[in-house]
């Protein structure tokens, strides 16, 4: 089954010390692991969100804004797709991911519609 891992983290705390080596390493290790596992089908890491259009359509009329749908404590910095077992794997998996030690990590499986 295949599962969204979506990492969420304080932008203002990482922004501020910006990305650590030792982070860095953590994510380089994580990713290569999920990757020899066979679990990875694909990784991204996401602007800040001051970089972020939300768009609404009302009456037929596009309207955007700048910057996030929401304001949050923590925002959406990036996500994991994954192929595993079960939930739990995929819990097994989150519970080792980078962020999940400052931040949280979100598991959402996919809903397969094809």
């Amino acid at each position: 089954m295949r599962y969204a891992m979506l990492i969420y983290g304080d932008e203002a705390v990482s922004t501020a010390s910006q990305a650590s080596e030792i982070e860095m390493a953590a994510y380089a290790a994580f990713g290569r692991e999920l990757s020899e596992r066979g679990l990875l089908l694909s990784d991204e890491a996401l602007h800040p969100t001051h970089t972020a259009t939300t768009v609404r359509v009302r009456d037929g009329k596009v309207l955007t804004a700048d910057g996030p749908f929401a304001e949050t404590k923590e925002q959406l910095g990036g996500f994991y797709l994954l192929e595993c077992k079960n939930l739990d794997e995929a819990i097994a998996i989150a519970a080792k991911n980078p962020g999940a030690r400052t931040g949280s990590v979100e598991i959402r499986p996919i809903l397969e519609w094809r």
